[in-house]
């Protein structure tokens, strides 16, 4: 799988190498002991907005709510959906865990870095979070950051050890720590466990083919919406990777605004597990001109979709991506994935056989000149000088050879004019 933390500056990569290893539990440990570091989700801010007037009256709609012993599940789920989702995170730490109807238990304790050092994984684990900088808040401490990483690979451990069918995957950290800094280590647990066993479960699996299975709804559906759009990136072969990290992360390592991400994952929360798919190929129509634009080119379409802009009207998209599930819900695209899947299957075949052919050919003609290799040239092959004489002798042979019959074909076609 790609490494989507190219971006990451060599000074800061140099920072945080010291968390690697034995050095990275000891540095948890003293910050650990440090008065100044709490689990203080206060402390954990972004640059905030003002809240809009509308904004205003829908936080005051979810404040109701939270009031009200009686909402039920159905209530959060409209209200994460509709315009603006759940607000802030003050009201997110309330509401997400509600969504998802996880237990919000506190007792269970919560392992050291030390005793899931031992995992398989936890190599691979510190490596990808000590690259996930850009994914905290800028300005944060850096005794505070180091402890919310190692929080953040404590999280990621203790699902995968609690689920041992389930394998990370690169990315996975870029949906944990977001949680982790909405609602803390211990509601981020809960919530990653529920997703780990379902919205995410076939992303966990031991090879990435159901994932690669699933991406192809999104062109299924892109015949069904934008016909000419979808011809035009199909003949210019774009294929499905330039939408795995948004699907593997739900955007979470593509999109540079913090508010972006959080208000996706209100709407994630409150949808079917393939609703990613229905957002990637809303924001790809939002962007159709531009992919025009680029002309009928596999790589500058590649490029272009893979760097998402800031300034994307993501309610919008959400709403079109609402739209495209109720007009077109994954059962009504299967037909069209499975067929899309045959015939990208049968080309594979096609390809592979041509190249079975070029080889078999290419044997041939070696055959061809070796039998008619003289056995002094053979015995040659012996001695240090003897496989590049061989070499420049067969050269030297065969174009000659060439010369001969393109002389001979010369001659018969002036004959026969």
């Amino acid at each position: 799988m790609d490494n989507y933390e190219d971006e990451i500056s060599s000074t800061d990569e140099e920072s945080f190498l010291v968390n690697n290893g034995s050095s990275s539990k000891k540095k948890s440990e003293d910050i650990k002991n440090d008065e100044d570091i709490e689990d203080n989700r206060s402390e954990l801010k972004f640059d905030r907005e003002l809240e809009s007037e509308e904004e205003v009256e829908k936080r005051k709609l979810i404040e109701e709510a939270l009031e009200n012993e009686c909402t039920n599940v159905t209530t959060w789920q409209t209200l994460a959906v509709s315009t603006y989702g759940l607000v802030a995170d003050d009201l997110r730490c309330k509401v997400w865990p509600l969504l998802l109807e996880v237990d919000p238990c506190l007792d269970e304790k919560i392992p050291s870095l030390e005793e899931l050092s031992t995992h398989s994984e936890y190599q691979q684990v510190v490596l990808d979070v000590n690259r996930s900088l850009k994914r905290f808040p800028p300005g944060i401490p850096y005794k505070q950051r180091v402890a919310l990483q190692d929080q953040l690979t404590v999280l990621i451990l203790r699902v995968i050890m609690k689920y041992p069918n389930l394998r990370y995957y690169q990315g996975y950290h870029d949906v944990a720590v977001t949680f982790l800094l909405v609602v803390g280590e211990v509601i981020a647990f809960r919530i990653m466990e529920k997703l780990s066993t379902y919205h995410l479960r076939e992303c966990m699996e031991p090879t990435m083919e159901k994932t690669s299975y699933r991406l192809n709804y999104m062109y299924a559906l892109l015949y069904k919406v934008d016909t000419e759009l979808h011809n035009f990136m199909e003949s210019a072969s774009v294929g499905t990777m330039f939408a795995l990290p948004w699907y593997l992360t739900w955007f979470g390592h593509s999109l540079n605004k913090y508010k972006d991400v959080v208000r996706l994952y209100d709407y994630f929360l409150a949808t079917p597990p393939l609703m990613p798919i229905y957002v990637a190929t809303s924001l790809v129509v939002q962007r159709r001109q531009e992919i025009f634009s680029e002309g009928c080119d596999m790589a500058s379409i590649h490029c272009l979709l893979s760097q998402i802009p800031d300034d994307l009207d993501f309610e919008e998209i959400l709403t079109r991506s609402s739209t495209f599930y109720k007009k077109y819900p994954p059962e009504k695209l299967e037909y069209l994935v499975k067929k899309r899947v045959q015939k990208e299957l049968d080309q594979r075949k096609r390809d592979e056989q041509m190249m079975r052919n070029r080889l078999n050919k290419n044997r041939s003609l070696w055959l061809r000149i070796n039998n008619n290799v003289p056995a002094w040239i053979l015995f040659n092959f012996r001695n240090r000088y003897g496989l590049l004489f061989a070499a420049a002798t067969v050269l030297i042979g065969y174009i000659y050879y060439i010369k001969a019959t393109e002389n001979k074909f010369s001659i018969t076609s002036l004959f026969n004019t």
